[in-house]
């Protein structure tokens, strides 16, 4: 029967596979030594996780997709993130990794920059898959961490573990930053869909159901928004929003000039509710509102 966990501490995870608690706030996991094995529970996090997969014992699944992970990958949950786990039968699963309370690094550098690292909100076909080196230093991130949660607690010992965490959550940004080079050829493919997209989405018939959103486009090449997001800017030095911005105003501009229709139809026509949203957006972008640009090249 499938045991259903709202984990909203870091010892419920170390009571769910027999592990020994050494700090209420964050958590070292290394499942070799664990002493319970459930096989099947879905994990409602009130953690944030990170574990290094050693090796593939079963599935785990968030949403309705399966993890992309083999040996040597990292899966990542934030708070509010749902998981399902299903152990192959007579398989102990092997893992290394992190749990952490964000009371944690509340007041902490970590706490104020903790939304940047956005690799938490990917979805489970964009795993991190490590090379041996940056195993290794995954590895070595952790081992930190345990000296420093087996050393008698201080004054520092709060600011040393957040920091410590912090630096193995840079190295996993700059793991995927390489990730992101070494898969190039698959991330133009999403960037030559997403501009084939963005332009069939003003070339329709059919007026569009408003602005069109970078979760839209994430959605229809399947990647979550932030690794979509993350992805574009990799590849063009534009955010998502950036570059959807500039095909509105491209588009904005050819109606302008090639079209005799109002101001407030254009803006209608672009999925604007407001004609005065659309003259801000345009003003901001181009240095003058839609009807001044209009009389600039009629007269200019």
């Amino acid at each position: 029967m499938e045991e259903k966990i709202k984990m909203d501490t870091v010892d419920q995870y170390n009571q769910l596979f027999g592990l020994e608690t050494l700090h209420p706030l964050v958590s070292v996991i290394n499942l070799d030594e664990a002493t319970k094995f459930p096989t099947r529970f879905t994990v409602n996090y009130g953690v944030y996780s990170l574990f290094l997969k050693d090796t593939r014992c079963g599935d785990i699944r968030y949403g309705k997709q399966i993890y992309d992970y083999q040996e040597g990958t990292v899966v990542s949950f934030a708070p509010g993130q749902v998981a399902s786990v299903e152990l192959a039968p007579g398989m102990k699963p092997r893992a290394r990794g992190l749990l952490f309370h964000p009371d944690l690094i509340k007041g902490t550098s970590l706490g104020q920059e903790i939304k940047t690292y956005s690799f938490f909100s990917y979805n489970s076909s964009e795993a991190l898959h490590l090379s041996e080196e940056e195993k290794g230093i995954f590895l070595d991130c952790l081992t930190k961490i345990k000296l420093e949660l087996n050393h008698p607690i201080d004054k520092l010992s709060k600011r040393l573990i957040a920091r410590n965490i912090q630096l193995l959550l840079d190295y996993c940004m700059r793991f995927y930053e390489r990730q992101f080079i070494t898969r190039s050829e698959a991330n133009r493919d999403v960037l030559t869909r997403f501009e084939a997209l963005l332009d069939a989405y003003y070339q329709d018939d059919m007026l569009p159901e408003g602005l069109p959103t970078v979760k839209y486009f994430a959605d229809k090449v399947y990647l979550s928004p932030n690794y979509f997001g993350d992805l574009i800017k990799k590849e063009t030095g534009k955010t998502a929003q950036e570059y959807i911005q500039n095909k509105i105003i491209d588009v904005a501009k050819e109606k302008i000039m090639g079209t005799d229709k109002t101001v407030s139809q254009i803006a209608y026509e672009l999925g604007f509710q407001y004609s005065q949203h659309f003259n801000r957006i345009f003003k901001k972008n181009v240095g003058y509102t839609p009807s001044e640009y209009r009389r600039l090249q009629q007269f200019g």
